[in-house]
């Protein structure tokens, strides 16, 4: 029996998963005999206990269009896919792509395209609190943090902008100026003309050729990808369980968790969770990547948009009649997270292997032992889930409950749904935002009539081909409600499971 992820069962389940963690990485201090696994992640407990953690690694949780990253392997920028680790000194260029990031209390950094950041400080104090530099070297992003006691600093020219907790704000580096604008919470900026504080709804313009202080801006201006800022940080806000999550210390990933499939009671097996979209045939290891860490060895990377918190924590387990399934218990393995599973007979088993040597030419090596079998859009106005993709290609977010959907796709092989996209009414010519997919929201069902008797349902066209006409519609987060609403054009929205391993 499936349990829907908004009930007490499956919230439950969490809660028994932050217990687990908690105690954890209270046990992980004390413990002096590490496996094989933590040894990656365990090395804070060799260290003087004045010194701070390095062994912290974040989550490139979402990749739209062309993504890099530099992980110092030595092979410079190469592709990235979503649930790559990213450590410290790391660095994240979106050329004409976009990103998100996410920290382990469920805080995030999205980062706009043609964009380059550096991540100069990710550590741990004794205490347990985690502290972030990001330095942002060009572009655009926005930082959404929770009400926590970990420390967030973003870096840009000679200043930085220290983040309290419960802010949300978005930062613009140029050459020659920068713009902080501030959304929920405080930022506190530190530079050379001395301590400037800037409060909710306010703006800062700095101009990076002196080191005068910053001109207060009256009010906070809009931007083309504060819709995809907004929504993403409301879909966070919608699915990660705080309440069940809240003491964890380890809460990222649970978002994409909730999102993409529930907890399954598996009679004899336990309760455990299952992605949506798979059948008994499914294999949990059959598609990834070996992405190696100098120092570390190879680190299991999933393509699913839901593929970190299953493959970092717990273990996945064979159950039979019911398929694979994970279940949450154990350490956290961070980069040493070479997959655990259990067999049908309920013995141990090492599902897939790491290579014997680190690759030569790049740092990673692709596994795909059965084709992927991606969810799509089938046509311009209609989405298709298909069996087994267990959510790849699945938009997150706007398509609402995916059970039902998940049900008929399993039975039948696929299920449709009629869907339409909705976007800023100047287009998508010349649009950055829109020619990444960043304004253009996907939504399942047929698309509201046009207000004002402007047009019929029937005239609505696909996106950019200049026929569709406006309507009203509230656009949270951009400070305009004069958006166009068509059927989005196939392949056009980027799945948050990234690129597609080759």
């Amino acid at each position: 029996m499936r349990i829907p992820h908004g009930t007490i069962a499956a919230l439950a389940a969490l809660a028994l998963m932050t217990t687990a963690l908690s105690a954890q990485q209270t046990d992980s201090q004390a413990s002096s005999n590490e496996t094989a696994a933590q040894a990656a992640t365990a090395q804070q407990d060799a260290v003087p206990v004045h010194a701070n953690s390095k062994v912290r690694i974040v989550r490139l949780s979402e990749v739209k269009g062309e993504v890099q990253l530099d992980r110092n392997t030595g092979q410079g920028f190469e592709e990235a896919i979503a649930n790559i680790p990213i450590i410290e000194n790391a660095r994240l260029q979106t050329v004409t792509g976009a990103a998100e990031v996410e920290f382990e209390d469920n805080s995030t950094l999205r980062v706009g395209p043609d964009s380059l950041v550096q991540f100069p400080q990710l550590e741990m104090t004794p205490a347990g609190v985690k502290i972030s530099t990001i330095a942002v070297q060009r572009g655009m992003v926005y930082a959404s943090l929770l009400n926590s006691k970990d420390e967030v600093t973003l870096a840009f020219a000679q200043q930085k902008v220290h983040l309290q907790p419960s802010s949300h704000i978005r930062l613009q580096v140029e050459p020659n100026e920068a713009r902080l604008a501030v959304f929920e919470g405080d930022a506190k900026v530190e530079g050379p003309a001395g301590t400037t504080e800037a409060g909710k709804k306010k703006m800062l313009v700095f101009n990076l050729a002196d080191a005068n202080a910053p001109v207060v801006a009256k009010n906070v201006s809009a931007d083309a990808f504060d819709t995809w800022d907004h929504d993403s940080a409301d879909y966070h806000k919608r699915y990660a369980a705080h309440a069940a999550m809240a003491s964890s210390p380890y809460s990222y990933g649970i978002s994409d968790l909730m999102y993409y499939g529930s907890f399954v009671n598996a009679g004899s097996c336990g309760m455990m969770w299952q992605p949506y979209f798979v059948s008994t045939g499914w294999d949990p290891f059959a598609n990834g990547m070996w992405q190696y860490y100098p120092g570390a060895g190879y680190s299991w990377v999933s393509p699913y948009p839901w593929g970190w918190t299953p493959y970092h924590y717990g273990s996945w387990v064979s159950c039979p009649g019911m398929g694979w399934g994970w279940q949450p218990g154990g350490s956290w393995y961070g980069l040493g997270n070479q997959p655990v599973a259990v067999g049908g007979g309920g013995q141990p088993v090492q599902p897939v292997r790491p290579p014997l040597n680190a690759p030569v030419g790049r740092s990673f090596v692709v596994v795909n032992s059965k084709p992927l079998n991606p969810s799509t859009y089938g046509s311009s106005d209609s989405f298709v889930f298909r069996r087994d993709s267990a959510g790849f290609g699945v938009p997150r977010g706007n398509l609402g409950k995916l059970d039902g959907f998940s049900r008929d796709a399993v039975h039948h092989g696929s299920s449709s749904v009629p869907v339409y996209a909705i976007y800023p009414a100047g287009g998508l010519s010349g649009n950055r935002a829109a020619q990444v997919g960043l304004t253009q929201s996907t939504h399942a069902g047929i698309a509201p009539a046009y207000q004002s008797g402007i047009a019929q349902q029937g005239s609505m066209g696909r996106p950019g081909s200049g026929g569709q006409q406006g309507y009203s519609h509230p656009a949270a987060g951009t400070g305009t409600s004069d958006v166009r609403v068509a059927a989005p054009a196939g392949g056009s929205v980027s799945s948050s499971g990234g690129g597609k391993p080759r």
